[in-house]
């Protein structure tokens, strides 16, 4: 994706994050006092979504950079904490959540860089351990060409002991992560599915091997890795797919330097029928058996879900019987005719991840 216009909110017109990234861009930008001049351009595209992947607004986060993850009561969360550095993303995937989570969507990078610093230092001083990632609002690596962002991230999370940074992705944008002295305590995960799933659904994304790859030279860089399959569609023939990327993932990957492993099947409010529906008129993934869930979005019908992820679980750990597998949003019936336990409540799943990355990690708890 090729940007095509820089606004500038007018209160961050002269910070030296805004002049480098224009500087780095080799745009203009178009000062604004407010970015309703610029939601009402957006909404007047034919395709507000992709106008929205073409325009890069720079301006001041004012509510804050941590935020905790957005979880559900009905279904355990894993107590995640979102460092909200950017907002949208310039791939383009059918069922992507940020299309109808924005009103409009914009593509949004937050250069007050001094508030961000902190907040990470309010987080360091906590005594108990932290799990960060950027990856909930936005791609963790697309903003590498523009900033130096990760560079950043990475040193600051290198300095310290009881957190750990997660930046997930779909790009090989790794270069700049090569040589910085990240003492494992940055973890860098991949979204991966089926090679179908990738060519109908993920526009503008990594090939299945080019992620393999990546990860496997960040691997040798020393770092930690993660990955979600998340979300997993239903399809004929989608199980022998999905074991298939399982097997080329461990004989890339060595399990003992993965962290963990999510699973989590496609789901979604009603609102994003209709927007799928028109950018993706090819696309069937919002025409499965679902269900209305306890969250009021669509879900696969249980008893597919658990089919499903019974296998995947056990082609896990077939090939790697002591990495860390978790589900996104699952409740304790799945857990326990899949995984054959349920976590305890109140935190039972951001404990067992804490412990993984104190191990992992290199984490002080």
């Amino acid at each position: 994706m090729i940007l095509k216009k820089i606004f500038v909110n007018a209160s961050i017109a002269s910070h030296p994050e805004t002049e480098r990234i224009c500087r780095q861009l080799d745009l203009p930008g178009e000062w604004v006092d407010d970015p309703v001049s610029i939601y009402q351009w957006i909404n007047r595209a034919d395709d507000p979504v992709s106008r929205g992947k073409q325009v890069l607004y720079l301006t001041r986060n004012k509510g804050g950079f941590l935020k905790a993850c957005p979880g559900t009561r009905e279904y355990t969360c894993c107590d995640y904490q979102i460092l909200h550095v950017a907002s949208f993303c310039t791939m383009d995937c059918s069922y992507c959540i940020l299309q109808s989570y924005f009103h409009p969507p914009l593509l949004q990078f937050f250069v007050n860089r001094e508030d961000l610093d902190a907040e990470l230092n309010g987080l360091f001083q906590k005594k108990e351990v932290s799990r960060v990632g950027t990856g909930e609002f936005t791609d963790s690596l697309i903003w590498e060409k523009w900033t130096d962002l990760t560079d950043y991230l990475v040193s600051r999370f290198a300095m310290q002991d009881r957190a750990v940074l997660e930046l997930k992705t779909k790009t090989v944008n790794i270069e700049g992560l090569k040589g910085l002295d990240h003492r494992r305590k940055t973890i860098l995960s991949w979204s991966l599915n089926t090679p179908a799933v990738m060519k109908s659904e993920e526009r503008r994304t990594a090939s299945l091997d080019a992620r393999l790859t990546a990860a496997a030279r960040c691997q040798e860089w020393g770092y930690p890795l993660a990955f979600h399959f998340d979300p997993m569609l239903i399809y004929n023939g989608c199980e022998a797919d999905y074991q298939t990327v399982v097997e080329q993932l461990f004989q890339r990957i060595s399990a003992e330097n993965i962290v963990w492993i999510s699973l989590g099947t496609f789901r979604f409010m009603p609102a994003l029928k209709p927007i799928i529906a028109q950018r993706f008129p090819d696309s069937k993934i919002a025409y499965g058996e679902f269900v209305t869930g306890l969250d009021n979005k669509m879900r696969y019908f249980k008893p597919l879900r658990i089919a499903l992820y019974r296998q995947m679980v056990g082609w896990i750990r077939n090939l790697a019987p002591n990495v860390t597998v978790y589900f996104c949003m699952e409740d304790d019936e799945v857990w326990e005719k899949t995984m054959g336990y349920v976590p305890p409540p109140h935190g039972g799943i951001g404990q067992m991840l804490d412990r993984s990355a104190i191990k992992m990690c290199d984490l002080t708890p």
